[in-house]
Parts: structure tokens; sequence; C-alpha cells
């Protein structure tokens, strides 16, 4: 949500800079995520200047050119080439001198240098309208009225303003801050100031001569529905400064009675519509439901289908709107359009949030109806508009204001102890503070014994409902950083579960950190295409949209995601890792199971002078593989190759039935639907196995080896349908004293190999705890494996 500095001191006098105004906010609940300068006119005019032409002479090389001479009030004239026709002696003009950057309408901005035109000299530019951003006419240079002081700054001139823009990250609750307004009004409670109401026009109420009248058929979606007729209006767009207030915010301008109620609507948080008045037929608004799949078209000229759920503004004979949501094409205003009627209405949040959904809209209107607005601004909201209206499109009310109240809402009554205010901020605040922070947020009091407030909360505070409420208020606008940290240290015994899942998970993402990864987070939401098993798939009844229709059964798509995005902006050297939960559903219920995911693509070290290129390959993955069950002590296991249909080829580690994690190259087809291009390597970890497998680990003190560790490798051909497991399987039999590791460091499979054959390349680490081995013995335990790979596999030895 984006608010205007300037314009909250419509509402009260700040003396805060932006930032003192920023951290404030912050501090009370609408935590500033951003600011932004912003200025009416693209760079602001800086730099440029008026001036005065001395002389204009024709330029001896050029017909359209012409050298003149300039009064910028330095005391010294500049000489400038300008190709204007209208350019003359004695015109007050804008000059942009040297070194000064000029922004125009259109093309990039660009710096005025001193430079040789056809051979003469010429120190700066005289401006045209579009040329600084001041106007759309291009067709000579901007002349001043002869009253315009030499050397006066021209954004000084034409009172160019300058705004700072917060981007505030609204929380759901907070939808009676969802305006200038509702920011202001929590800005004057912390400094304890009074602030003040736009104006209003002063409008008559249930003229019987109301040309148009409005019923409603469903109160419950529709409680309260304000209405009023302006005829004779002109449709144009919009001043100046109503047009740089809407961009300032970041909407677009359309025409001055479009752009008034968007205006409005920033301004008091209220929504309004405004409808073509002489396009009502009937003469009348029915406010109600239509039957299922009903045709309707939208203002963005999209043919939709109604729900039976949807509440519509209609007339005698056709729909006009979606309520709270979106315009009809058929009622919108136009430049044609003389006679408005104004709607400021008050519509059930659970109503509009359901037909947002639907219909996949998402407006400024519905974003402040689904969180609930203030049916008590409805009639202030309307008089606003109308103000603005009769001021910038002329016109007369017809008729009066039309307002169906039929079971106004009654303000929330609340008890609030002062004693569990204390409690609750555990700081004793005096009780009289407590009761001016109440106060000074519009609840009102009514009630104080000294121990016990009752207060009435307003309706346009729908997250105030409970005295837990009043306090977290109380607290908001106290302060937390005034509530200080308790010096009383309190024990108490340690009954959580072994192990620490919270340490465990921290532990391993320092070691993947440590190690050059970045971790992800990515959403649990995803597309049902992705599922591997779409019959244990958990649907989304009401999804936001269609790639958000299932709960993920793997973090592999949505790793790819982030490693595509990535790729798509030169950044294909990857290592990234995710703690995340996948999701499936059985005949005995649904099934939630915690996973890591760890990924790798592109090149192993970040690109340098000094560094040669070299992609990452499996064993880089192994590596970490190795390295994270190795920091948890997890060793007996077996190793098996990879079965799961997304990987390419690559190992499972398990105990049994219980795999810690599968990992390997991804294939092909995944890569393709994922638009990622190269290898990624993927490592999937069943993190709550791994979690139960480690609960009864414990930490041996084991005194680091005196003795040198010894390696050999070995390469082998087998048949391709054996198994790294199976030949580690035989090593680990065969020697069991000093054989401490069996690794594989490649594996090959092609045409300069026999037919149904492959290659393993193995390594062997040998290591006795108490002498220092020799080639000796080495060599005979060597020899045993061969003579054992020949017997049981009918390997043969590559040399």
């Amino acid at each position: 949500m984006r608010i205007s500095y300037n314009w909250l001191k419509d509402f009260l006098k700040i003396d805060k800079t932006p930032e003192e105004l920023s951290e404030i906010l912050t501090n009370i609940g609408l935590e500033v995520e951003g600011l932004e300068e912003v200025e009416d006119v693209p760079g602001g005019l800086e730099g440029l200047i008026i001036a005065e032409v001395l002389s204009c002479e024709q330029h001896p090389n050029a017909d359209r050119l012409r050298i003149t001479t300039v009064d910028n009030g330095s005391g010294e004239p500049l000489q400038v080439v300008c190709g204007a026709p209208n350019v003359a002696k004695g015109q007050k003009v804008i000059l942009a001198g040297v070194g000064t950057t000029v922004f125009p309408l259109s093309g990039e901005p660009f710096k005025i240098k001193e430079s040789k035109i056809r051979g003469e000299l010429s120190q700066g530019m005289i401006c045209a309208e579009d040329e600084i951003g001041l106007g759309k006419s291009h067709d000579g240079i901007m002349v001043l009225p002869s009253e315009a002081k030499i050397g006066v700054l021209a954004k000084e001139y034409f009172n160019i303003q300058s705004d700072t823009i917060f981007e505030i990250g609204l929380t759901p609750n907070r939808s009676d801050a969802a305006s200038h307004l509702g920011v202001a009004r929590d800005i004057a409670a912390f400094l304890r100031k009074d602030f003040k109401m736009p104006d209003i026009a002063a409008v008559s109420f249930g003229d019987s001569q109301n040309e148009i009248k409005v019923s409603i058929e469903n109160e419950a979606a529709c409680p309260r529905y304000t209405s009023l007729t302006i005829k004779g209006i002109t449709v144009k767009e919009s001043p100046e400064w109503l047009r740089s207030r809407l961009l300032s915010i970041g909407v677009r301008p359309i025409n001055n009675i479009v752009d008034i109620t968007n205006y409005v609507l920033h301004e008091l948080g209220q929504p309004l519509h405004a409808f073509d008045a002489d396009k009502i037929a009937g003469k009348q608004i029915i406010v109600k439901t239509l039957s299922e799949g009903s045709p309707f078209v939208t203002l963005d000229e999209v043919d939709r289908k109604l729900s039976s759920n949807d509440l519509m503004i209609c007339d005698a004979e056709k729909p006009l709107c979606i309520a709270g949501v979106f315009g009809g094409l058929s009622s919108g205003i136009k430049e044609s359009t003389t006679s408005v009627f104004l709607e400021s209405a008050y519509f059930n949040a659970v109503s509009v949030r359901k037909t947002s959904k639907y219909h996949g809209l998402k407006t400024d209107a519905s974003f402040r109806f689904e969180r609930g607005t203030d049916p008590d601004i409805t009639v202030f909201a309307l008089q606003r508009a109308t103000k603005l209206i009769l001021e910038l499109a002329g016109g007369e009310v017809i008729g009066g204001v039309s307002d169906i109240y039929l079971s106004p809402i009654k303000p929330v009554n609340i008890s609030v102890v002062y004693r569990n205010v204390q409690r609750l901020i555990g700081k004793d605040i005096p009780n009289e503070e407590i009761k001016a922070i109440i106060g000074s947020l519009g609840i009102n009091i009514l009630k104080d014994n000294g121990e016990v407030l009752e207060v009435e909360v307003p309706p346009y505070r729908v997250d105030v409902t409970r005295e837990v409420d009043i306090v977290e208020e109380v607290l908001r606008l106290y302060g937390y950083n005034n509530i200080e940290i308790s010096q009383q240290i309190k024990a108490s015994l340690n009954t959580s579960p072994k192990p620490d899942r919270e340490l465990i998970e921290n532990q391993i993402s320092d070691l993947l950190i440590g190690n050059g990864f970045h971790e992800i987070l990515n959403n649990s939401l995803t597309k049902i295409a992705y599922a591997d098993k779409p019959d244990e798939a958990v649907r989304i009844i009401n999804p936001l949209s269609s790639d958000l229709d299932a709960m993920r059964q793997s973090l592999l798509h949505s790793g790819l995601e982030v490693v595509a995005y990535n790729q798509k902006r030169k950044f294909a050297d990857l290592k990234l890792f995710e703690f995340g939960k996948v999701y499936f559903k059985s005949p005995k219920g649904y099934n939630e199971n915690k996973r890591l995911g760890v990924f790798l693509t592109g090149d192993m070290n970040r690109e340098q002078w000094n560094n040669v290129d070299e992609k990452v390959s499996f064993f880089d993955l192994k590596g970490i593989v190795d390295g994270i069950l190795g920091r948890l002590n997890i060793k007996k296991f077996q190793t098996r190759d990879v079965t799961k249909k997304s990987f390419s080829y690559g190992l499972t580690y398990a105990r049994g039935e219980q795999v810690f994690v599968d990992f390997g190259v991804v294939d092909k087809k995944t890569l393709k639907l994922m638009d990622v291009q190269g290898e990624v390597f993927y490592a999937d970890f069943n993190w709550d196995i791994i979690l139960k497998s480690i609960t009864n680990n414990k930490i041996v003190y084991k005194e680091v080896s005196k003795f040198p560790s010894i390696r050999r490798d070995l390469a082998i051909l087998v048949d391709e349908n054996v198994s790294f497991a199976s030949l580690k399987g035989i090593a680990e039999k065969t020697e069991r004293k000093i054989l401490r590791e069996v690794n594989v460091f490649d594996v090959y499979q092609g045409d300069k190999l026999p037919a149904g054959k492959k290659s393993y390349a193995l390594s062997f680490i040998f290591q006795d705890e108490e002498k220092t081995l020799t080639d000796k013995q080495i060599d005979l335990v060597i020899q045993k494996f061969i003579l054992n790979f020949e017997k049981e596999l009918n390997a043969e030895i590559r040399k």
C-alpha cells in the first residue's frame, strides 16, 4: 500500500521528516517497507533557470539555427545555438546550462554539454515544454511572461512539488489503515494530536424527487447502500493536482469522475462507484444475486459467467456491476456522460471475498471490502466525492442522498481490566496512560471505576472485538521498544524431545552455507501437473489460481522454478537448499513430511580470471550428501541405484525400507518441463526419517589417529546390472580391519566398452589405528579384492 507524505499533511500537522515518520509507523504496526521520492515533473526541473535572450542572430552556416546570447543572472552572458523558430530578442526563457540533466517526455534523460554546432559555440539549451516535461508542445521554445525574474530557479517559478511515498506492508487485520485517513489517524494517536477530516458538500437527505430508486433484495450481503445523482457534469481530464496525487501512489488517471472516486477511496478507504445515470434502465437500482451462469461483461471487456452467490448491482433490465469488485462495460463513465449515479455502499466482507476469488479479480475496492470497511463513513465519502465533482466537473445534485440502512451495525462493547493490560504487556503502565491511549484511538470510554474500563469500539475497527485486542492496541501505541527486558531469570526443566529439530536443522544449514549454498523458501502450493502421484495429491478446494491448485509432493519442481528464474537473469552457477514440507493424501487421512532438497548446477566455483571453469558433477553432490550424513553421525546404510523417475541416474542411501536420501541427476524431461538449461544435480533427504534415526545417537570421543591413511584406486569392468552397492559389500566383507571407506568416483557406459558392460572407478581408503601401513600390506588386500570381484561378479580389472 502506497501512502503519500504530502497527503498525510492534509489531515494533520506533521513536524517529523519522512524518515522519522517511517520509524514511527513501523513501531506502531504499519511496517514501512520502503521510501520513494517522487516529483510532479521528472527530474524536478533541477538545474533549470529563468533567463533572458539578449540577442538573436542568424547562424552563418545553417538556415534553421540562431545564435543567441542569454543572461541567466550570473553576470556573464552565455552563447547558445537554438533551432526553435520562435526564439527572439527580449524573451524570458528556460535555460538548461552546461552540466544540467534534462528529462524529456519521451526518450532518455541527457546531460547538457558545451559543444560546437555547425562551428559555433553553444553553452546550453533553451528549452521547449516537452524537453523538460512541462507539456507536450514542441512547436518552439517555452516563452515566459515578461515579469518573470532572471536567475530564478525554474522549480521555484513553477512551484514544483516533491513528495515521499511510504510503501506500507499492511497486515490483513488492519483494514482501518487502508487509506490516508487510517494512517493519519494512527499517527495522530501516537503523537496525541488532533486530525481534521476533509471538506464535504452539504447535501440534503431523502428528497422525494430522487429519480433513481434503490431497493435491496439481499440485505445480508449489502447492509447499507448510499447513493446520489448529479446531472449536467462534464467529463474531461482531471486537473494537474489530482493527477499528480494519483500518479504518486501508482494509480493511473482516467477522467475527472473516475479519478475522484479513486481519490476518495485512497483518501478515506471507502470504495465508490460511478454509473452513467442515463444508462440505468427503468430509473431503478436493485441489489441482488442472479442465476448461476448469467453472462456479464466487465470493464476489461471480458465476458464472465456469474455465480449464483455473486452480489450484483442491477437496473430494471440488466446487471451493471459486480458489487464491491468490478464495474460493467455498459454503464461505465465515458466522455459523453452528462449524468452520474454515485454509489457508496457497505458490502459483506465474506461475500465480496468469495466473488473476488471466484472470478480471479483483485481491485482496490475488493481489497478493502474483503477486509471490512467502515459502515459509518459511506455518507461522508459520498459527500466528499460530490464536493469534488461539483468543483471539477460542474453539475447539480438531483434529489439529495438516498441512504438505505435497515439494520445498523452497532459498536462493540468490551470490558478492559487494567490489571490484565499490565499483566499481558509485562509492565506497570499507569491507568491514566492506558486510558489516554485507548481514547486517542477513537475508542469511546463509557465507564471507568478505577479497576475496569467499559469501552465502545467503533465499527471500522473490525479487528478489535476482545479485551486482548484492546491490550494489543495499548502495547502498539505505548511502544514495544518501551517494554524493558526483565532482569529476573526463571528456569524450568527442559522436557523437549530429542534431538532438537531446530538445532539440527540450523547445524545442517550452517554446514551448507559454509560450503557456498544459499537457502531458498518456496510456496507449498503448486500445480497439480507437478504431482508425481496425482491420486495422492492434496487438492485445494478454492485455489487462488490454476498455478496454485495443489499442495506440493516434492521440493524438486519449486526448486527448479528458482533455478530457471535465476538462469534467465544470468545467474547460472547455483548452490541451493530448502527445508520444506510435502503433502500426500491416503485412505487414512493426510500425511505431511519434512524434506531437505539440495540443488547444484553450473560451475563449481564463481567465475574469476585465475579460476578454470569446472562444471559441478555427480560426485560434488555426493560429497555434500556424505558430508551431511557424516555430520549427523549416520554411517551404517545400504547403497543402491536410485529408482525415482525424476532422476536420470543416481544413488539411494537407505536402511531396509527407510530411505535417507535419493540423489543424482534430474532427468531431461523434468528439466524441459521447468524450462531449465544444463544439468541439475538434486538430493532429496527424508528429514523425518533422518531425525528419527539419530534419536539415540551419542557423541563418543575418539582420538584422531596418529597414523596416515592410504588410498588406492581400481577400474573395474562389470555387467551393467551390477550396482556399486554389490562392489562395496564384497570389499567390506573381504577386509574388515583396515578398510575405512569405499567410494565411486566415476561410472562409464559407452561405445568404447563391450555391449552390456559398464566401468566403475573405485577408491579405497585404508588406515590402521596402531601402526603405519606398508605397500606390501595394501597390495595383498587389493589382490584379495580383485580375486573376489572376479569370482563373485565375473569382473575384469581395467589397466
